[in-house]
């Protein structure tokens, strides 16, 4: 059985929320790293913008009008729950994962609760590359 890290690792449609504009920070660098090795890309900034990484911006994840299967944030912990919420008005997600330091016990809660596969504080570049995907 696939642990949660490589069952989430598994889809390939993803909302990253907080997707970054610079280029030096994580936030920008691992959405690219994934973009890179095969996974769709779908950049959430409620800071708007129209495209990120050559993909159109979306102000949140039940904005998407693609498939979503996996949710990546990249914001603070106190905004995690609130993602969350917002990622279950879609069917279709299946895993939320926050990215490194990002922790938040509720979001987890409400996330399993739902059925949804959670990771937190984990990075989703360095997963992918120990587990050689």
């Amino acid at each position: 059985m696939p642990s949660p890290v490589e069952q989430a690792l598994s889809y390939k449609h993803v909302a990253v929320v907080g997707l970054s504009r610079d280029p030096s920070k994580a936030a920008h660098k691992v959405p690219a790293y994934l973009q890179r090795v095969g996974y769709k890309i779908y950049p959430v900034n409620p800071f708007g913008g129209s495209e990120l990484l050559g993909e159109k911006v979306y102000s949140r994840v039940s904005d998407i009008d693609g498939p979503v299967d996996l949710v990546v944030v990249f914001r603070p912990s106190e905004e995690a729950l609130a993602v969350v919420e917002d990622a279950l008005q879609r069917a279709d997600v299946k895993a939320i994962w926050l990215q490194e330091g990002i922790v938040n016990e509720q979001a987890a809660a409400l996330a399993e609760e739902r059925g949804l596969i959670f990771v937190q504080d984990k990075c989703t570049f360095k997963e992918h590359r120990r587990l050689n995907l």
